[in-house]
C-alpha cells in the first residue's frame, strides 16, 4: 500500500468542496488513513514550500497558503501517488482534464484547490511535514 499527501487549499476550503474532494478520494478507493485542519503560519507555509524558494511565484504562493485554512490528508492505495494526481487533474485547470478536481473547481494555475505529493520520496517527506507517527492509522 502506498500513501501520499493530499492538501485541500484555502480557496477549496472557501468554496466548501471538503467534502466533495474527500468523496472523489473515497470513490476511487483511496482511503483516508489522518486528517487535519491547520491555517498555516507564514513560516509553516515557506518550509512547506521551500523547494520553490528561488521561483518567482514563491511569495504570492506562501501569501495564498497562508490566507485560509487548509484540510491536509493522507490517503492510502495501490499507485495511491499516481490515482490521487489523477483525480486532481494538471496543475494549470486549462490543461486538466475534464472531471478532475482541477478542471472542475480551479480558478487559475496557483489557485487551484489541492496539492498532491509528486513521487514517493516527496510523499513522504510532505506526510511527515504535517502528521507524526501517532496521527496515522496504521
Amino acid at each position: 500500500m502506498e500513501r501520499t499527501l493530499s492538501l485541500i487549499k484555502p480557496d477549496g476550503v472557501e468554496k466548501g468542496l471538503i467534502g466533495e474532494v474527500i468523496k472523489r478520494f473515497e470513490k476511487s478507493n483511496l482511503k483516508i488513513v489522518a486528517m487535519k485542519k491547520l491555517h498555516l503560519t507564514q513560516t509553516e507555509a515557506e518550509g512547506f514550500y521551500a523547494v520553490h524558494k528561488e521561483r518567482p511565484f514563491f511569495g504570492s504562493l506562501v501569501e495564498f497558503m497562508t490566507s485560509g485554512p487548509i484540510v491536509a490528508l493522507v490517503l492510502e492505495g495501490d499507485n495511491a501517488i499516481k490515482r490521487n494526481r489523477d483525480i486532481m487533474g494538471a496543475t494549470n485547470k486549462d490543461e486538466a482534464e475534464e472531471g478532475t478536481i482541477r478542471k472542475d473547481f480551479a480558478t487559475n494555475i496557483e489557485k487551484n484547490v489541492v496539492h498532491g505529493s509528486d513521487a514517493p520520496e516527496t510523499a513522504v517527506t510532505e506526510i511527515c511535514y504535517f502528521f507524526n507517527s501517532f496521527e496515522i492509522a496504521c
